[in-house]
């Protein structure tokens, strides 16, 4: 009688627990807007939720701690003219983030440590180029202020947030509108997915597409694209018949999948979340109850299920902390935070061990908040791998750091990296300058300044009067 041998791996143990009541947080009045992003960031300092708001878009910051419920008049961050569809911490500064919205701009703020009394709602940059909503937003995995956003327009653009300048636009390789895009572990390329049912490697800065494959997935619903920690990548998506599929690809092969696990009947997009150090990925679906988690390793089949996390309420959206902010003295190897209707609660992985000691094959070294390259570095061709950290003895995050945005001199001398704006006086190289045009710009700023201003003393004036006909 043949004996079945059990595949070797720490991981096949790893369970899902979500945290006592008084762990959560209570009454966030979160997001109903129709779109497929997250709606929750987390970082090892703060929880960002995308929250319902009248009159334009806001977004909540949390520190951590703040459990329990949260007062109805906690300050929001507002400056968005429209809902907030996507937002991102920067990772190399735990107290940046970045936001999306429907009102076609990207706004970046600076969070304190301390809780604000009022409302944040001024950003430190508002980076505008796109001409429909931007619903993407992805840092540089290791470039400093390297920022990507992607829109309505089919358009991706790759932003210096130090310095507000568009570095890059990808504008004609997409053809429909853009689902995912991921970086993969150096920032040197993407994979995009996109409603024309094609998965695409580009190279951003050579502008080119390196490859791709037409529908890794038949059925008709969106696709999802992740980067493994080894280039390969791992696709969500649809078969003809609706089952939910999770697909592994070797770029150099597009031909067929390494590896094809179907799942479930349901139409709520898969949103994968994978975790480099343990190679394993966990698959989130909108509108659903449950986690599925996978390994994936380098021998047949490749795609390993390990377990499902089940809960009896459906997700609103899900935010996944990065490996510095887990607890790894309790073997804490994912930590993920569940949005309900009017909650947000927190999921922990745990891999169970007996020992106290600090758990070696568990925590490898991690990526940590120093950026190993400048934004023109990487613009000018260099790439570089994650600067990573040790997490033996814990991780404190630093003090709050400012970010510090240097606009370019409006008489530089290099022509303006925008591909897609018109130029005006101040964006021009200096030789096209003169004193004359200087002095017409000037003077055409002053009287638009002007202008607001009679119309704000306008609106006040209008505003007394009906101040004064109510009493």
């Amino acid at each position: 009688m043949s004996r079945r041998v059990v595949r070797q791996s720490k991981f096949r143990h790893v369970f899902g627990q979500a945290a006592k009541a008084d762990q959560a947080y209570e009454d966030i009045r979160v997001s109903k807007v129709t779109w497929d992003s997250s709606f929750c960031a987390v970082n090892p300092k703060f929880l960002a939720i995308i929250v319902e708001a009248g009159g334009g878009g806001a977004f909540i910051v949390l520190p951590l701690a703040k459990t329990g419920r949260v007062d109805k008049n906690y300050p929001l961050v507002t400056g968005h003219t429209a809902p907030v569809l996507d937002i991102d911490w920067c990772p190399h500064n735990d107290n940046v983030i970045a936001s999306a919205s429907d009102d076609t701009t990207i706004m970046v703020w600076q969070i304190p440590d301390y809780t604000p009394v009022r409302n944040i709602t001024e950003p430190i940059i508002t980076l505008e180029g796109h001409s429909k909503r931007v619903g993407i937003l992805s840092w540089h995995p290791t470039a400093r202020n390297v920022l990507l956003s992607a829109g309505g327009d089919n358009v991706i653009i790759i932003w210096n947030v130090g310095t507000g300048e568009m570095l890059l636009s990808l504008d004609d390789m997409h053809p429909d509108v853009i689902h995912s895009v991921c970086w993969n572990s150096n920032g040197s390329l993407l994979a995009t997915t996109c409603k024309d049912k094609t998965l695409r490697i580009i190279d951003p800065r050579k502008g080119q597409v390196v490859a791709e494959r037409a529908r890794p997935h038949e059925g008709a619903r969106p696709l999802r694209a992740i980067f493994t920690a080894d280039g390969k990548l791992l696709s969500t998506g649809f078969s003809r018949m609706s089952e939910r599929q999770l697909a592994l690809w070797d770029p150099n092969n597009f031909e067929e999948p390494v590896a094809l696990q179907e799942m479930d009947t349901s139409n709520g997009v898969l949103l994968p979340f994978y975790d480099p150090d343990s190679s394993i990925v966990y698959l989130c679906g909108k509108g659903d109850s449950s986690i599925r988690y996978f390994e994936i390793t380098d021998e047949p089949p490749f795609v390993h299920y390990l377990n499902t996390f089940s809960s009896k309420e459906p997700q609103r959206g899900m935010g996944f902390m990065p490996k510095r902010g887990l607890d790894v003295s309790k073997c804490e190897i994912a930590r993920f935070y569940k949005l309900h209707e009017r909650k947000c609660e927190p999921i922990v992985m745990t891999v169970p061990r007996k020992s106290d000691l600090f758990q070696d094959d568990l925590y490898p070294d991690t990526p940590g908040p120093e950026p190993a390259l400048e934004a023109d570095e990487w613009l000018s061709g260099q790439d570089a791998e994650p600067v990573l950290i040790s997490l033996r003895d814990g991780y404190v995050p630093p003090k709050h750091r400012e970010l510090r945005v240097t606009k370019r001199n409006i008489l530089d001398v290099r022509p303006s990296t925008s591909p897609r704006r018109s130029q005006s006086a101040s964006d021009a190289p200096l030789a096209q300058h003169t004193l004359e045009t200087l002095l017409e710009e000037i003077k055409s700023l002053r009287e638009r300044v002007q202008a607001q201003e009679q119309r704000i003393t306008a609106l006040e004036n209008m505003l007394c009067e009906l101040v004064d006909g109510t009493d």
